[in-house]
């Protein structure tokens, strides 16, 4: 249960990090009072993911989530670089964090 617990926070943490850039420096309510509520969200599960979970290797996966999530959504939806040394970094991201699962 605590993986699982840990995805929904990586995810919550991809969806505040593109809400943040959405807000337009909080000039824009609803998508900062979306980036808020998902922080919130992703730290609640991520409180509740670190009762079951080493918290290096929890801390390590939520970024790396939130970290390979959100350059897939820039990349996909706001027209960010696709260059191959950019996806060859996202490999890697994702790389580190299934040797951390796998190893915990």
């Amino acid at each position: 249960m605590s993986w699982s617990l840990l995805v929904v926070a990586g995810l919550f943490e991809v969806c505040w990090a593109v809400g943040l850039k959405m807000s337009d420096g909080f000039s824009k309510l609803a998508p900062t009072a979306f980036t808020i509520v998902t922080f919130i969200l992703s730290f609640i599960f991520l409180f509740e993911a670190i009762k079951g979970l080493p918290i290096g290797t929890a801390y390590a996966v939520w970024t790396g989530i939130g970290a390979a999530g959100t350059v897939i959504i820039g990349i996909l939806f706001l027209g960010e670089p696709r260059d191959i040394a950019r996806i060859l970094c996202l490999v890697l991201i994702v790389a580190g964090v299934v040797g951390v699962k796998l190893t915990s």
